[in-house]
């Protein structure tokens, strides 16, 4: 009896890490904060998995997701033909959550929320507008004392989602970005300094009076750093929210199969015009059978009940008939 106790007891201290299931995953800095919670929640849940997520960006993200050195990868701006075709791993784009990247400034005596029209922003990035009381600026802030101080741009040092995101809204309210800069993970800035993250690109802005920068919405709620109204396609004035996002993903009537899709400058009084799905890159043909029921389960896990909590960090959740194809993606998977 004594014999038997000790066997089991030695089972059992065998089954953590003969089970354990170590997932490996890196990309978007847009969505960690639901994403950090999503997977500490599931690992509490499900004993002996544990899913790492490194916050890097998703450029670093795609580059470590098709080399195959990541279970999983994750990115703002959908991949490339070009991207998916070179990959050595065949990926599925699954989306997660929506969320708004918002123009960020750090302003010191100017109390109001400032209004940043699409063309006047996209002129602060090209370095066609340099100081806060120009006139352009000045005509949508009507009674507001801008300073006359330099504006100093921040953006991504990092290949970056929300840089796709940005340059995407950018490239179709302005034909001169459209033209000279385009749309990208990374661009040639025409002026400005780089931080690393969406964390480094509020810190650099919190750091400098005078400065604008572009974060996802929750980076400034949590830093308490200001952000301005944004005038979108049918001409309102909105600051970003839930509601706006859920607004901007409405007008898509079809989603694409692969779910590959911009809702930037959406049309709608409602829409907030800087708002993005954000994407898991998932490998269809695994390598580890194990590993890709943890990746299914987490999927459906997600989906059940991960969804439900996005509100509460500022995102916008996936709209249910966009849930239920992912749904039937997910059950795809091999």
């Amino acid at each position: 009896m004594r014999k038997s106790l000790i066997l089991a007891a030695a089972l059992a201290v065998c089954a953590a890490p003969c089970f354990a299931q170590h997932i490996n995953a890196a990309g978007a800095t847009f969505p960690y904060p639901i994403y950090s919670k999503w997977f500490s929640e599931f690992s509490a849940q499900h004993p002996g998995v544990q899913i790492n997520y490194q916050s890097i960006g998703s450029g670093g993200g795609i580059r470590q997701v098709t080399a195959g050195t990541v279970d999983f990868g994750a990115s703002d701006g959908p991949m490339s033909d070009e991207q998916l075709a070179a990959s050595k791993v065949k990926l599925i784009h699954i989306p997660t959550v929506l969320g708004a990247v918002v123009p960020v400034y750090n302003l010191p005596g100017v109390s109001a929320d400032l209004h940043f029209a699409p063309d006047v922003l996209a002129d602060i990035y090209l370095g066609k507008i340099t100081n806060w009381n120009d006139a352009r600026l000045a005509k949508d802030n009507p009674g507001v004392k801008l300073p006359n101080q330099e504006i100093y741009v921040v953006h991504r040092s990092d290949g970056s989602g929300t840089t796709y995101i940005f340059t995407d809204y950018l490239s179709k309210v302005s034909p001169d970005w459209k033209s000279g800069v385009g749309k990208s993970t990374a661009v040639a800035w025409p002026r400005g300094i780089g931080g690393k993250g969406n964390e480094g690109v509020a810190g650099l802005v919190r750091q400098m009076p005078g400065a604008i920068g572009y974060v996802e919405l929750i980076y400034a709620l949590q830093n308490h750093i200001p952000y301005g109204y944004m005038r979108n396609a049918a001409g309102t004035w909105l600051k970003a929210s839930i509601e706006g996002v859920t607004a901007a993903a409405a007008s898509v009537k079809t989603m694409p199969a692969d779910f590959r899709v911009s809702i930037t400058n959406a049309p709608g009084k409602d829409a907030y015009p800087i708002s993005s799905f954000t994407w898991l890159l998932i490998p269809t043909h695994p390598t580890d059978a194990a590993k890709e029921k943890v990746i299914k389960d987490y999927l459906n896990w997600m989906l059940d009940h991960g969804e439900s909590e996005v509100s509460s960090l500022d995102y916008a959740p996936l709209p249910t008939n966009v849930a239920e194809k992912v749904r039937a993606a997910v059950a795809k998977l091999p």
